[in-house]
C-alpha cells in the first residue's frame, strides 16, 4: 500500500509541475568520470566482505552481519534475522576518492553509504535514511566523536513529500520538484567524495549537489573500506536495500 500511495503522489505532482522542472532547476553538474573503475562485478560479491561487528548486529550478538547477496545485477541487503543488520565492506582501502552507485531501496530499511570505514563500521556516513523522518545525502559520524550530523531536509509520511531542515549548506530541490527529480521505484544515481584529513566531503544526488561539510579536527584514520550497511532494530527481514553499478576514482 505504501508504495502505490507514493506512486500516485508522483503521478499527480507530475501533472501539477508539468515541464517547468528542468535539469537547470535543478543546477545539475557535469562531472569528469575518467578514472573511474567498477569495485562491484554485478555477478558476485569478489572484493567485498560482511562484517557484523558493528552496533548493528548486536540483535546476532555479532555473529552475522546481515543478509547480502547479489541479484539482478545489484548488491542486496536485509536484516537476516529480526533485528540484525551490519555492513558489506571493500576488501580494499581507500583514502582520497570518489564513489558512484545507483540506489533502488524500498521506503522502509535505514541505509547508508561509508566512507573509509573500518570493521566496525566507524566511518564518514552518505545517509541514506530511505523512511519517514530520514534523509537522503546528509552527512553523518558513524561512530565517530564530535556529534557529526548534517541533513538539509526529511521525509515525511511519503516518499514524495520532503520538508527542508535548517543546515550550513542549504536544499537545491524543493518540496514541490522532489517528486520529479527523485524517481521511488527506480534507480537514482548518489554520488560522494572525500578527500584530507580532516576531511572535506560532497555529496551529490542525480547530478545536484546536495552537501558539502569540512571536519574541523582529524578523528579517523586516513583510509578505510566502502561499505553500505543495513541498520539494526526493528524487524526488516523483509525489506531490501539495492545497489548497483558501484564505481570508484582515487583521487590522491
Amino acid at each position: 500500500m505504501r508504495f502505490v500511495l507514493a506512486t500516485l503522489s508522483v503521478a499527480a505532482a507530475s501533472l501539477s509541475i508539468g515541464t517547468s522542472a528542468t535539469a537547470a532547476d535543478y543546477q545539475r553538474e557535469r562531472f569528469d568520470d575518467t578514472g573511474f573503475f567498477s569495485i562491484f562485478d554485478g555477478s558476485s560479491l569478489d572484493g567485498w566482505h560482511v562484517s557484523s561487528h558493528s552496533g548493528h548486529s548486536r540483535a546476532s550478538n555479532n555473529q552475522s552481519g546481515g543478509r547480502w547477496f547479489v541479484h539482478d545485477g545489484a548488491i542486496v541487503g536485509s536484516q537476516d534475522i529480526p533485528g540484525n543488520g551490519g555492513i558489506i565492506i571493500t576488501d580494499r582501502q581507500y583514502g582520497n576518492f570518489e564513489v558512484v552507485l545507483e540506489m533502488n531501496n524500498d521506503f522502509v530499511p535505514d541505509s547508508g553509504l561509508f566512507l573509509r570505514s573500518n570493521e566496525r563500521g566507524q566511518a564518514y556516513q552518505y545517509m541514506i535514511d530511505y523512511h519517514p523522518n530520514g534523509n537522503l545525502a546528509g552527512i553523518y559520524g558513524e561512530g565517530l566523536s564530535g556529534g557529526i550530523h548534517r541533513a538539509n531536509f526529511q521525509f515525511q509520511d511519503l516518499v514524495t513529500r520532503i520538508k527542508p531542515r535548517e543546515c550550513p549548506f542549504p536544499l537545491r530541490v524543493s518540496p514541490d520538484e522532489w517528486p520529479v527529480f527523485w524517481k521511488h521505484g527506480q534507480w537514482n544515481r548518489l554520488r560522494a567524495r572525500i578527500v584530507g584529513n580532516p576531511p572535506k566531503i560532497i555529496t551529490w544526488i542525480n547530478g545536484v549537489r546536495f552537501m558539502e561539510f569540512e571536519d574541523t579536527q582529524k578523528r579517523h584514520p586516513d583510509t578505510g573500506g566502502i561499505a553500505l550497511q543495513v541498520h539494526g532494530g526493528g524487524d526488516l527481514t523483509k525489506h531490501f536495500v539495492r545497489y548497483r553499478n558501484i564505481r570508484a576514482k582515487l583521487l590522491d
